[in-house]
């Protein structure tokens, strides 16, 4: 399905006679490292200017939904771009990356692979993630609290009432320029623990070394599909750079910025 999906994106190309110098672009804000870096070699591949905004996805998705140009949207999830299609606003979806949920812990915080869940249900310990429904971030967090039921019993709604939704609503408050918005909330102590991307997790450690990154087992593992879509109406350069984000070079970029890049030839 991913390689027919991509061969309709390939199709359009030569089908679109609509055609811009700048492509807009609306991205999940994980994906803004990687995606800067991407668009920087469209750019020097001579595809066109992008012009991009970042944040969460399902933030994004009912702008679009709303009427906001936009014509490349990429999603931390798959059932964004996938409402999109199905409302006929958009073309084929295609998954283009993977990431995974990690735990960002301040620095002094013991937690191993012993203590991982004790510690987040610990009513001393101050447990944020995304906000759910808003950004897919959240509703991963969320899986995890459901899978950590099966490990310890009413564990889901314990964690679901103490979560703190800091980050990626319509009302959150935003960091400072310059700051990350995971190593912020840590470093000023408003979360010890922050379930975020593992991506996410290790740019705010590059940020603030101090701070920790902690893997969730097995039994609380979620990974994050990520999906891609091209605007109905869409300008020749999106496809273009809808294209370049699934090509190899492309991919690799992805995987520097350590997502896993599923189109990506060994």
């Amino acid at each position: 399905m991913r390689r027919t999906a991509a061969l309709v994106l390939a199709a359009a190309i030569m089908s679109t006679s609509a055609s811009a110098d700048t492509v807009l672009l609306h991205a999940a804000g994980s994906l803004r490292g990687a995606l800067t870096e991407v668009s920087k070699a469209f750019e020097a591949s001579g595809g066109g200017t992008v012009q991009a905004k970042y944040g969460p996805s399902g933030l994004l998705k009912d702008e679009i939904v709303g009427g906001a140009k936009a014509e490349v949207f990429v999603s931390a999830n798959m059932e964004h771009p996938q409402a999109l299609a199905a409302a006929k606003k958009s073309g084929p979806v295609v998954l283009f990356a993977r990431n995974r949920l990690c735990a960002l812990v301040r620095p002094g915080l013991a937690v191993d692979s012993a203590n991982r869940l004790e510690r987040m249900l610990d009513p001393a310990v101050k447990l944020a993630t995304s906000t759910p429904k808003a950004d897919p971030s959240g509703d991963y967090a969320f899986e995890v609290f459901t899978k950590a039921d099966t490990v310890k019993a009413g564990a889901r709604g314990d964690l679901e009432k103490k979560a703190l939704l800091l980050s990626g609503g319509p009302a959150s408050v935003a960091p400072p320029p310059g700051r990350g918005v995971y190593e912020w909330h840590v470093a000023e102590g408003r979360a010890d623990i922050f379930l975020a991307y593992c991506t996410a997790a290790r740019a705010a450690k590059d940020e603030n070394p101090s701070q920790q990154i902690v893997a969730l087992p097995d039994a609380l593992a979620v990974g994050a599909d990520y999906g891609l879509t091209v605007v109905a109406n869409a300008s020749q350069g999106a496809y273009r750079l809808a294209m370049f984000i699934l090509s190899s070079d492309g991919q690799r970029i992805l995987a520097k910025h350590g997502f896993a890049a599923p189109t990506l030839t060994p």
